[in-house]
């Protein structure tokens, strides 16, 4: 095993951006994992929204996109102060939570062990290794997946793990979807294509899909899951544009914000293996005036 595996580094913009979702609270813990380090990340040249059919449910996941197609998205280790784009959370795994992280994002547990070795006989991170083929494809997200899928006789319908270059020279990986363009296979038809996802919905949007037979609960859960990196001073404004609070999908939102709020700090260094030191040191709070709203129940505390 090299060295430069012994973890890896991941870059989290969904689900796992709380504890409660790191978890898997909502689901039971089948799909929990535990980091053993976490620290907030600001993507830039990058938006985000509902698009990618879960298979742990029947509601929209995730998705990440370029804003420029023919450059990379950039992270950038912030607070999340007054920083410009998108909040998410790097998270840092000891390389055996390797098949639990893939299985977690739809991709073949062996296939990812097979991409880390590949790696290893590089002597290259795989973050690096990774970086290498998007530079070789000018940061093509299509031309990168046929290029991986070449390299591994492998692609998924789901989910394909991309790199993010953080801007201190460290390279994350992120789990971005097998995008509605095509997943690097044509005989692999991606889960976004198959359900007419041709771009990323906000919450409000992704609740009258009609391609397939969504779950509202599940929907509205998984969001919260999300959303609930707020409270860590991660910027995930992003994802409450257009809910109306007054609404009722707002007040489903808050109540279950509330309820999830009281256990979510806990959670959240149990998930990450942070003490609390090490947390404050890292970690803001919320610190979003467009956030504030929807934890009430903190601000009244």
């Amino acid at each position: 095993m090299s060295e430069k595996n012994r973890t890896l580094l991941m870059v989290a913009y969904g689900s796992l951006l709380s504890g409660y979702g790191i978890l898997a609270e909502r689901r039971g813990g089948g799909s929990r994992l535990v980091a053993r380090d976490a620290f907030p990340l600001t993507l830039t040249n990058a938006r985000r929204g509902l698009a990618k059919p879960s298979s742990h449910g029947h509601y929209l996941a995730m998705d990440l996109e370029q804003i420029d197609g023919d450059a990379p998205i950039v992270a950038d280790v912030t607070d999340g102060t007054d920083a410009e784009g998108i909040g998410v959370l790097g998270l840092v795994f000891d390389r055996e939570w390797a098949p639990k992280i893939a299985r977690r994002e739809e991709y073949d547990p062996g296939k990812f062990v097979e991409l880390i070795e590949l790696a290893d006989k590089a002597n290259q991170p795989l973050g690096e290794f990774l970086l290498a083929i998007a530079q070789r494809t000018n940061f093509d997200h299509l031309a990168y997946r046929t290029a991986l899928r070449e390299l591994l006789d492998y692609t998924s319908e789901g989910y394909i793990f991309h790199p993010i270059p953080l801007r201190d020279g460290r390279i994350g990986v992120a789990a971005i979807g097998s995008g509605f363009e095509g997943s690097g296979d044509p005989s692999v038809r991606s889960k976004r294509h198959e359900y007419g996802m041709d771009r990323l919905l906000p919450l409000n949007e992704a609740l009258s899909v009609s391609t397939f037979d969504l779950d509202t609960d599940g929907q509205v859960g998984y969001f919260v899951e999300c959303l609930m990196g707020g409270i860590h001073g991660l910027g995930v404004a992003d994802l409450a544009h257009g809910i109306d609070l007054a609404s009722s999908l707002g007040a489903d939102v808050k109540k279950r914000i509330a309820a999830t709020l009281p256990l979510e700090h806990a959670l959240f260094l149990q998930a990450t293996s942070l003490d609390e030191r090490r947390y404050r040191q890292a970690f803001s709070g919320l610190n979003d005036d467009r956030l504030e709203p929807f934890f009430a129940a903190l601000s009244e505390k």
